[in-house]
């Protein structure tokens, strides 16, 4: 054997040991570490500590998971080691096809989940603080710049400021807390927020004015702080929002102006301003430069005024709420004649007067119109057919001088309303002529006189 032929064996074997041993390499799968995968024990039994974790996933919590927790690999850009990390964490039942780890009502929430976590990038706690308070925790300087989900949902019992919420997420996407027992005003830093795309804070008890400045959230969707305590005047740079998609503000005590900023939002499809305290100055006239729009409520705001003709570039509405608004006047033909998807209205407990427009049974989607406690009058226009569609959910009630056809007063959508009278026949007026049958003809003993006078003048 030649000395060439040696090297070139020795070369042969070389590389087949080095394949070989990649080989393996690869099919050994990446382990989480001992420290992260004991924090993952101790978070779950944090949140249920009937079960007994280690037992039921005695394996790495990476290849061999709970649902809801989620782990992705890493490489060192220096050293290009790769290493896998957790960073997804979701707790609590929300149906069968996200079965998170069920959370007792006993839960605590565990510090370890902003410390031992560096590479989390979703938290997620679904009813899982309800009895037992838990406290938002003071969330370390070096946590978060991975976080991009950040959700708390009906946790009653998770209390503290909205300010010990909002650490360094500098690639926040979603800020969801809703539900909770979250109180405070809204601070500064939510400005900060420069990659948020929705932020949901409904069903708290925060209060106070929102001052917060919130020009930086350019790729801001989802603006919802509804249900609060919050009061004072909306803020203008809302109106600089213009990549949102949903607006909720309902259920506060703002008050003022609506502001006319809010004309910007030219991709808005959801505007819920309903029940607040905006002062009286008319249905917003701006509605009508807003094509997008799928679904406008201003309810329980006494804007007072009428209802305005802005419809013509809005046919793409499904529901519009007006409901106890201090509203005047006749109801606009025009919102029948343009408003084609509309599924629902709601005109009730205003002060609207005439009839009911015949336009609104051409809606051929809507599936609810509520037009009680108004002053409408005359017969309703619909046909058989059309309350029919529409059912229980056609409310007229309240309208004492709105009526129905006979021949629809059985329908019990309708019923409560009175039936429509017949109107008066007149008398025939009398007259002298010739029959078919050519024999004179006459009615009244006047008209007898008035002949036999005639014939008088005739004969004399």
């Amino acid at each position: 054997m030649t000395v060439v032929s040696i090297f070139k064996l020795a070369l042969f074997f070389t590389l087949t040991s080095t394949l070989v041993t990649i080989s393996l390499q690869q099919e050994q799968p990446l382990l989480l570490n001992s420290a992260e995968q004991d924090s993952v024990y101790q978070v779950l039994s944090s949140i249920n500590s009937a079960t007994n974790w280690r037992t039921l996933f005695p394996d790495d919590l990476c290849s061999y998971p709970p649902h809801g927790v989620v782990c992705d690999y890493f490489t060192d850009p220096t050293t290009k080691n790769v290493t896998v990390h957790v960073t997804e964490l979701s707790f609590g039942y929300v149906s069968d096809f996200t079965p998170n780890p069920s959370c007792s009502p006993n839960s605590t929430f565990s510090p370890l989940l902003f410390t031992s976590f560096k590479h989390l990038r979703k938290l997620f706690f679904y009813q899982c603080f309800t009895q037992t308070q838990a406290f938002v925790p003071v969330i370390p300087t070096t946590f978060g710049s991975s976080l991009e989900e950040l959700v708390f949902i009906n946790n009653p019992a998770f209390v503290g400021p909205l300010s010990g919420i909002t650490g360094n997420f500098t690639s926040l996407r979603r800020l969801v807390l809703s539900g909770n027992g979250i109180h405070g005003a809204i601070p500064n830093a939510i400005g900060d927020l420069a990659n948020i795309e929705e932020i949901t804070l409904s069903r708290n008890k925060l209060s106070g004015k929102v001052s917060v400045n919130l020009s930086k959230l350019k790729k801001l969707k989802i603006l919802d702080l509804s249900g609060n305590g919050f009061h004072g005047n909306v803020p203008s740079s809302v109106g600089n929002l213009t990549h949102l998609l949903k607006l909720d503000l309902s259920s506060n005590g703002f008050s003022g102006k609506i502001p006319e900023s809010l004309s910007n939002l030219q991709a808005l499809d959801f505007l819920d301003l309903s029940f607040n305290r905006f002062g009286n100055f008319g249905v917003p006239l701006f509605l009508a430069a807003m094509p997008r729009l799928k679904e406008v409520h201003l309810s329980g705001n006494l804007l007072g005024g009428e209802v305005p003709e802005i419809w013509g570039n809005l046919g793409g509405i499904l529901g519009i709420g007006f409901s106890n608004m201090g509203l005047v006047g006749e109801i606009p033909a025009s919102m029948g004649l343009h408003l084609r998807n509309l599924c629902y209205l709601g005109l009730d407990n205003n002060k609207l007067n005439g009839k009911v427009p015949e336009e609104f049974g051409f809606l051929e989607f809507v599936n609810e119109i509520n037009l009680e406690n108004n002053n409408l009058s005359g017969k309703l226009p619909f046909s058989a057919n059309f309350t029919a569609k529409v059912g229980e959910k056609l409310r007229l009630k309240g309208n004492p001088e709105l009526c129905v056809d006979e021949k629809l007063s059985h329908r019990e959508s309708v019923g409560e309303l009175k039936k429509c009278s017949k109107p008066d026949i007149p008398n025939p007026v009398l007259f002298i002529g010739v029959s078919h049958s050519g024999l004179l003809s006459s009615s009244s003993p006047f008209l007898v006189l008035l002949l036999f006078w005639g014939l008088w003048i005739l004969l004399a």
